[in-house]
């Protein structure tokens, strides 16, 4: 099928006006990247998904194996001509659309694939500054962790950075304590800890976070952590970094008053890189 933008799109439906996805939030999605005609972390990508319709109680496909999704994948990337880097959103969701309780929990997917310029992961040290976002709060819950259709949160925050000349925000927890960013996981270096929010926290439990926490522990001269971190830890933070698995890194350089090193997070997108 052909969207609006005239971008190939790889489905085994058509999209219509009973999408729970579009009326409920009904659906999961993953962002991958595809560089020089391959996935990267596609197996735990893949498992997440899995994982993630298991949860939510979606009726997984017999043929649904990690060969036919990395399948289609590429061969819609092929389509769109930009199988060399591109950027992929693949979306899950319950078929029908009734009320509330789906008549079936058979389910569809759509693939959609767009060309980008990076094929390594680029390291930044340009302005970027973030502020907490503190109109609505994350719930520590399971559903917290999983990547679903339902991201108002990271809407409404993303129209709150932009109105206030911010590059990113901060989500919280109900406990008020912070838990990411609008687009990935956020990690702090405090003396020789690198700290992130433990999945408990109610955090997406994202693919280059668990790319980073395994490349950290292996770097000798500082101590990784998973756990609690307060709004004012972060004015003692010797650096703050976003993780997502297109961008791969990005740097903090300013919370409020507070200006970030970089040191960590450039040395860690040269082990990233070594990867791929």
């Amino acid at each position: 099928m052909i969207n609006y933008n005239g971008e190939i799109l790889a489905s085994d439906t058509n999209l219509s006006n009973d999408n729970r996805a579009f009326l409920y939030g009904d659906g999961i999605f993953e962002t991958l990247k595809i560089v020089n005609n391959k996935i990267l972390f596609f197996e735990d990508h893949y498992f997440r998904l899995m994982a993630s319709m298991r949860i939510v109680r979606m009726q997984i496909p017999n043929n649904f194996t990690l060969e036919y999704i990395e399948e289609q994948i590429l061969n819609t990337a092929k389509a769109n001509n930009c199988s060399n880097s591109a950027r992929i959103r693949f979306t899950v969701f319950r078929n029908e659309g009734g009320f509330y309780l789906p008549q079936t929990r058979t389910i569809s997917f759509v693939i959609q694939s767009s060309p980008i310029s990076e094929v390594k992961y680029f390291f930044s040290d340009a302005s970027y500054e973030v502020d907490l976002y503190k109109d609505f709060f994350i719930s520590k819950q399971l559903l917290s962790t999983l990547k679903t259709t339902n991201k108002m949160i990271n809407i409404t925050g993303s129209i709150f950075a932009d109105e206030n000349d911010l590059q990113n925000c901060i989500l919280m927890n109900n406990d008020k304590n912070v838990v990411e960013s609008l687009n990935g996981n956020l990690f702090m270096l405090l003396e020789n800890k690198l700290i992130t929010p433990s999945i408990d926290q109610g955090c997406l439990n994202g693919i280059m976070r668990k790319q980073i926490l395994q490349i950290a522990r292996k770097i000798e001269t500082i101590e990784v952590f998973e756990g609690i971190i307060s709004p004012f830890d972060l004015q003692k933070a010797d650096e703050l970094f976003i993780t997502n698995s297109i961008v791969g890194i990005q740097p903090i350089t300013k919370f409020r008053k507070k200006e970030y090193k970089t040191e960590i997070s450039n040395e860690l997108v040269t082990h990233l890189n070594a990867l791929i």
